[in-house]
């Protein structure tokens, strides 16, 4: 299996100045007339929903907007049993990670025919075509949720949050409008992108690397370089809003194909752990990880060094390249730290003792990503790894 690498990727990208506008356009073309519009009531509160259904042209629509900051599948079956009652034809999802992943568990509901999520979960759960339009309207530029093959859902009865995994319940359309990122306060803005930044960093290094995921990697990073502190510094910046979120989109499509490592296997289980918040963790890790990793990867890393500093890159031998772009990831994260407060420590987030560092070590050892990591990862490795973040 060395030699051989699969790539799915089917959405159609509708990204830049009136993104949203092109929507009723694409409802026509492919015969669906009624929309279920899934939110949550912070983002409608914001009036961002309102904008983004106004702007999509809608005419006949339903809505729910009650999606919680961890989607559940009682959630889920809620909204599949209003999709069917309304007699809604596909489904838009106005949203960030949760939203997004709410929407991929009715798709998967709807088309396997169960009225229960809880009772399939896994791999390649849907064996029955898929033909539920979906699409997907990210107002965060971070979680490349719209370009990825996964939602991660949790079961209240069994207190476990559930992953599924299906190229079926990645959406058609991604939609990228500048409009609904442009409200996002610095430190959100810096902690999303960061998180995206991650995805690109760790799937360019990771064990399943391959070569179309890393020419996605590679644009994310230039541009999450190229626009991230000029965005924080002015929020208002159309044009860098427009990067970042092309970002996050095409760093989502290169993880997904690829995967991350040891970054989110350890930042996955900050979260479930002490509820630090993901983009967070993954500011404080990142340089921490890839020092661990530099002495298997490092040439990947040198390599990375021309898309955050091209002068550097062509002034740096090329044995010091790898601690180079180490060091440029860690500039950007302490001028982020002075200029919107994201946290570069576990003390800063006032959430992470060491009392946790046992059951953290353990949940992380256990996540998925762990596993292609190019360093192999051990407790002794990660608990060095907090105590060096603390």
């Amino acid at each position: 299996m060395e030699n051989y690498f699969e790539f799915d990727t089917k959405a159609k990208i509708l990204s830049g100045d009136k993104a949203l506008s092109r929507v009723a356009f694409e409802l026509k073309i492919r015969g669906k007339n009624k929309p279920l519009v899934l939110s949550d009531r912070g983002l409608d509160k914001l009036g961002l929903v309102g904008t983004a259904i106004k702007n999509m042209g809608l005419k006949e629509y339903d809505t729910f907007f009650d999606v919680p900051v961890d989607s559940s599948t009682e959630t889920v079956n809620t909204v599949t049993e209003k999709y069917k009652s309304s007699g809604c034809d596909c489904v838009i999802a106005v949203g960030g990670g949760s939203v997004i992943d709410t929407a991929k568990g009715v798709v998967l509901s709807l088309v396997s025919g169960v009225s229960d999520l809880g009772k399939i979960e896994g791999a390649d759960a849907i064996v029955k075509v898929n033909d539920v339009l979906f699409i997907a309207v990210p107002t965060t530029a971070g979680t490349g949720s719209e370009m990825t093959s996964v939602a991660v859902i949790k079961d209240n009865i069994k207190g476990a949050k559930l992953e599924y995994i299906s190229s079926f319940i990645l959406p058609d359309v991604a939609v990228l409008d500048p409009e609904m990122t442009i409200s996002l306060p610095p430190r959100i803005t810096a902690s999303t992108a960061i998180d995206a930044l991650t995805h690109a960093i760790e799937a360019y290094t990771c064990l399943q690397k391959n070569p179309i995921s890393d020419g996605f990697a590679i644009a994310s990073i230039k541009l999450i370089f190229e626009s991230l502190e000029r965005v924080v510094n002015n929020p208002k910046d159309v044009e860098g809003r427009k990067a970042l979120a092309n970002a996050a989109t095409i760093a989502g499509a290169s993880f997904s194909n690829s995967m991350v490592g040891a970054v989110h296997s350890i930042g996955h289980s900050l979260g479930a752990v002490c509820s630090v918040a993901h983009g967070d963790a993954m500011a404080i890790l990142l340089p921490h990880v890839m020092r661990l990793n530099k002495e298997k990867v490092g040439d990947l890393y040198g390599e990375l060094l021309v898309f955050a500093n091209p002068e550097k890159f062509v002034s740096t031998p090329k044995s010091e390249r790898a601690e180079a772009f180490i060091c440029e990831v860690e500039g950007l994260l302490e001028r982020l730290n002075k200029s919107c407060g994201l946290a570069t420590t576990l003390s800063a987030t006032g959430k992470v003792k060491k009392e946790n560092f046992d059951e953290i070590v353990t949940k992380a050892m256990n996540d998925g990503s762990a596993i292609v990591n190019p360093v192999p990862l051990s407790r002794e490795r990660i608990i060095d790894i907090l105590e060096k973040a603390l």
